[in-house]
């Protein structure tokens, strides 16, 4: 169903784009007869309508790489600052899961720490749906909050970080080297939602890759073993993601090329007061809208910084 959805993803909008085309012609023989200018609106909307179908399918053209159909795993971690940089942390949560619903994606969360006093120390969820990798790689990086605190009593401005992880997840069909014998499992209560019963067993799970010293925590369902589940599924997600970037820096390390280290990197940075904007840094992409952008607006940093990608792989950037 997987692989039916990702043909179809291409499939139906060249379809869609064939019939606008076609319409387009006999609209065009149309406009040189006698009375052709009364078809000349339909034609326009029509040609409007065929070349954002062309946009979007030469856009999904850039996500070329095996793994940006892929689902996506995200998490965010809150940096330094205590309650300041938990709520920013809980405040990206919110605006990703809005992107996602507009995205009309199916959103897990496996992971959810809340703050002591508000926000949150770290969640993870996982972004069901086609290319929802290839989009959100774009927002891995640490993201930056200037603003004035509702913590602060002398409503002094603040800047806060948080930092966005993205992960494919992994296929069945993809090998990952991953042994049982390597994995050690705690169980823990949960400290989130959902009633006594998932406070009073030991439901959650916390998974350690011991050597790599990757760990994974799963306290979304009332069974252990759905969360272990889910657990596994993040950390063969991680353990991929390593593997590759291994690979990636081994052949960086023979033909002598520098890449750039994304984590700990600066990619954007959300400013409420003393005047409202949000700017991309990689592309220089400016909002002024922040309201938007946080309830989920994310598309034009998404594309902008996609498309300088793809420009640089080609050369032309």
């Amino acid at each position: 169903m997987r692989e039916k959805a990702r043909i179809e993803d291409v499939l139906l909008p060249l379809q869609e784009l064939e019939r606008k085309i076609s319409d387009i012609e006999l609209l065009t023989e149309l406009t040189r007869e006698e009375d052709g200018k009364v078809f000349e609106p339909e034609l326009e909307q029509k040609a409007q309508a065929a070349e954002t179908i062309l946009d979007e399918l030469e856009f999904k053209s850039i996500l070329s790489d095996p793994r940006d159909k892929s689902s996506a795993i995200l998490s965010i971690n809150p940096g330094a600052g205590g309650t300041e940089s938990q709520d920013w942390a809980q405040m990206l949560m919110r605006m990703y899961l809005r992107w996602a619903e507009r995205s009309e994606y199916e959103v897990t969360i496996t992971d959810f720490q809340p703050g002591e006093e508000a926000g949150i120390k770290g969640a993870t969820m996982e972004i069901a749906g086609a290319y929802a990798y290839g989009y959100l790689k774009a927002e891995a990086g640490v993201h930056r909050l200037v603003r004035i605190s509702p913590f602060d009593a002398n409503k002094r401005r603040h800047t806060s970080f948080s930092a966005v992880l993205v992960y494919p997840v992994v296929e069945d069909d993809i090998e990952v080297d991953l042994r049982e014998e390597d994995i050690k499992m705690d169980t823990y209560r949960s400290s989130g939602a959902g009633g006594q019963h998932v406070n009073k067993t030991s439901s959650a799970v916390r998974l350690t890759h011991v050597p790599t010293g990757i760990i994974v925590a799963c306290q979304s369902e009332r069974s252990q073993v759905k969360n272990r589940s889910y657990a596994m599924k993040v950390l063969k997600a991680k353990l991929y993601d390593l593997q590759l970037k291994t690979k990636e820096k081994e052949m960086a390390d023979l033909i002598g090329e520098k890449k750039e280290i994304a984590w700990g990197s600066q990619i954007r940075s959300y400013v409420f007061q003393p005047y409202q904007m949000v700017k991309d840094h990689r592309t220089d992409t400016e909002v002024g809208n922040v309201e938007a952008v946080m309830d989920g607006d994310l598309d034009l940093f998404i594309r902008n910084y996609l498309l300088q990608q793809a420009g640089r792989k080609s050369g032309t950037a």
